[in-house]
């Protein structure tokens, strides 16, 4: 089929599209153009890693038309699974040769690539999903959110946890007013993975490493500050230096705040401040506590939200009653508490609710998995719940707790303006200059 007449149908299309289930949970708009209910997506994913093989996985069923990655050697193994997509190492490159045959792109890079690419394939009209957290910085938040809407594509950011039944029905308690009104959430992740198991601090390396034949450095390091090569960055632990992760905060917050977000319809906090080890220039904290302040929405009253990383169970969930789990969430309500994590929820106290029978369900189960939903939705089937304008937030939730560490003070923040109010010397962690060659 020619891209003239693919087209032509899609415009066509596009009127029922419109009158159908194409406006997703959060008011966004509709994407310019779908596909047909029965029609596979043409489908290119960018970084084929850990998670970008899980999901390419969940995404096979569409038609793959492109792979790219920065190592030749994955984008050579998943080709022969997938004979038909053309491969390559610059998104840049596939975006342009492959522009009329993509309707959509997956994006599981670092974090700090995440921006460049998504904001290139959604300038050119391709729907996007896009790994947590959304963006490397605020600033790069905010351009990913504003150009999904200029574009109206259809976007989803990869919180899977969003589409499962444990998330959906503690959603339903909470706003059923199981809890009472809820004014203080305690969420916690226990210790980081890889190297952040054995060092607590780690400096940069200086002794610069060999480059792995079949992977192509530059273009992994793309818009960040040159480094040197070192196995403590790729494939795995780039989470852990802030030119190209945010952390644990930044690599979990994401999954475990879109709970509390979705719970209690929040937005931007308006304060926000920390307590961690010493800052170090060069990598991200090992363990760290995070109080923000939300203003109160609608009947809702104000509510804190307390992180904690890197340790055990926070001795404030346990004085309070809460579960000693590895992680976790809990609400505290005004007339009980409800602890959830990925898999499971519990009333408490546990005598309180015996007989309690839950509310009727009013989330709708989701269209299969989290990345179905978005590949549904793109052709005019359903929603999706993690589209751009409910991520960003989030996102920029997280990122404002890592901007107040590194500030080291008390942030108090104007989201309208994009202003730490209080401290304009702050203002530096909002963007970063991009490497020469490199820009959004």
């Amino acid at each position: 089929m020619s891209f003239d007449s693919k087209i032509t149908r899609r415009k066509m299309l596009r009127d029922s599209v419109l009158g159908s289930a194409g406006l997703w949970l959060g008011g966004s708009s509709l994407a310019a153009e779908s596909k047909s209910a029965n029609e596979k997506l043409n489908i290119a994913c960018i970084g084929l890693g850990n998670q970008g093989n899980a999901n390419l996985g969940l995404v096979s069923s569409q038609n793959i038309v492109g792979l790219c990655d920065v190592d030749s050697a994955r984008t050579a193994k998943y080709a022969a699974k997938y004979p038909k997509a053309k491969t390559y190492a610059d998104f840049r490159v596939m975006l342009d040769q492959l522009d009329k045959e993509i309707d959509a792109v997956v994006v599981t890079t670092p974090n700090h690539s995440h921006a460049t690419i998504a904001i290139d394939a959604m300038r050119r009209g391709k729907h996007c999903y896009c790994e947590k957290p959304l963006a490397h910085s605020i600033h790069e938040v905010r351009e990913m959110q504003r150009v999904a809407k200029e574009q109206k594509v259809v976007t989803q950011m990869g919180t899977q946890n969003h589409a499962g039944d444990n998330y959906r029905r503690t959603v339903e308690l909470i706003q059923s007013g199981a809890i009472g009104d809820v004014k203080q959430v305690h969420v916690w992740f226990g210790k980081p993975g890889g190297w952040r198991r054995y060092q607590r601090v780690v400096d940069r390396p200086v002794s610069p490493q060999p480059i792995p034949k079949t992977l192509n450095w530059d273009l992994w390091v793309g818009p960040a500050p040159m480094q040197n090569f070192h196995p403590c960055y790729h494939p795995h632990d780039w989470h852990y230096w802030w030119d190209f992760g945010n952390g644990t905060l930044g690599n979990m917050g994401c999954h475990y705040m879109d709970l509390i977000f979705w719970s209690l319809d929040l937005q931007y906090p308006t304060a926000v401040e920390t307590k961690g080890p010493d800052l170090h220039p060069d990598s991200t904290p090992f363990w760290l506590d995070c109080h923000w302040q939300f203003p109160a929405r609608g009947s809702m009253p104000p509510v804190e939200v307390i992180w904690s990383h890197g340790r055990n169970t926070p001795q404030a969930v346990l004085d309070l009653g809460g579960p000693e789990w590895p992680a976790g969430i809990l609400f505290v309500g005004e007339s009980g508490m409800l602890a959830a994590d990925y898999n499971k929820r519990v009333l408490m106290p546990e005598e309180k609710y015996v007989g309690f029978k839950p509310p009727e369900k009013t989330i709708p189960d989701a269209i299969g998995n989290h990345r179905m939903e978005w590949y549904e939705a793109c052709k005019g089937n359903g929603n999706t719940a993690c589209h751009f304008d409910y991520a960003a937030p989030l996102t920029e939730t997280i990122l404002l707790g890592n901007l107040a560490f590194r500030a080291g003070k008390k942030v108090e923040w104007d989201a309208e303006s994009m202003q730490v109010v209080n401290a304009p010397e702050a203002a530096k962690y909002l963007q970063r200059e991009y490497r020469s060659g490199w820009t959004l």
